[in-house]
């Protein structure tokens, strides 16, 4: 009986050791770690197939060179470059009406685009709003961007009361179309977007999904345009080319990987 014992003991030792030694071996060392578990992300950067594909870069995380503001030729205080982001930094707490007085929107592109395809990230404060407001018309005759240009929206859709508002959200054409469904990550958190315009066609994507799709200057468009808050603006959603604008709308917001291609 004792031998029995003994054996079956002997056997479990055998078996549990070999067991062991199996799964070391079959665990990765240390040294076999992936590169992708430790390689950190580079922003603001082209890689070679962008450069290929025509992408052009409109903000390098260093520096606001390009950047200014609409009608002028520099750029407000309040718009600075922070730990590789374009950062606004808010109208401050004792700031008049709905815009920074150093602050202001700005045109982030040195020349006016047709057909093209914008990529960024932005990450929006508690409770802030923005936008993305292109095919802006640069004149004397408009003292705002959203006068002319359409928004892509930015918010936090769970603080800010304009979320309470159809057509008002993140990503939203602004006052004209909403999203099909919400993709948007919270405040202080980031969203990536793709906005597309290729012969009045235009399509808001937002974190990997198209969110919304529309056509510009069709009796459609129009009948949208007069039942907005843009009625009474004649020159709204009118520009076949233009420029485009991030909005001062009072709150802190940040950018990066500001970048854009023609189709």
């Amino acid at each position: 009986m004792m031998k029995t014992i003994l054996y079956a003991l002997s056997l479990v030792l055998i078996v549990g050791a070999w067991g062991a030694a199996k799964e070391a071996k079959e665990a990765p060392a240390e040294s076999e770690t992936t590169p992708e578990a430790t390689e950190e992300i580079v922003h603001n950067i082209l890689t070679e197939e962008e450069m290929a594909e025509g992408w052009k870069l409109l903000f390098d995380g260093t520096s606001t060179e390009g950047i200014r503001n609409f009608k002028k030729e520099t750029l407000g205080k309040r718009w600075v470059v922070e730990d590789g982001t374009l950062h606004f930094q808010g109208k401050g707490e004792d700031a008049d009406g709905w815009q920074a007085e150093d602050g202001g929107d700005i045109i982030i592109t040195d020349k006016e685009y047709e057909n093209y395809e914008l990529r960024l990230d932005w990450k929006i404060s508690t409770n802030g709003n923005s936008g993305i407001i292109y095919n802006v018309i640069e004149s004397d005759d408009y003292d705002y961007v959203w006068q002319t240009g359409p928004e892509m929206q930015i918010l936090d859709n769970v603080g800010h009361p304009d979320a309470k508002i159809q057509k008002h959200r993140a990503s939203d054409l602004y006052d004209l179309i909403e999203c099909d469904v919400e993709r948007v990550n919270p405040a202080e958190e980031w969203n990536s977007i793709r906005l597309v315009v290729n012969n009045g066609k235009v399509e808001h994507w937002l974190n990997g999904f198209k969110v919304v799709e529309t056509q510009m200057w069709t009796d459609q468009w129009n009948e949208m345009v007069a039942g907005s808050k843009f009625k009474d603006m004649p020159a709204f959603g009118t520009g076949k080319k233009g420029h485009v604008s991030l909005q001062d709308h009072g709150d802190k917001v940040w950018f990066r990987n500001i970048k854009i291609r023609e189709i």
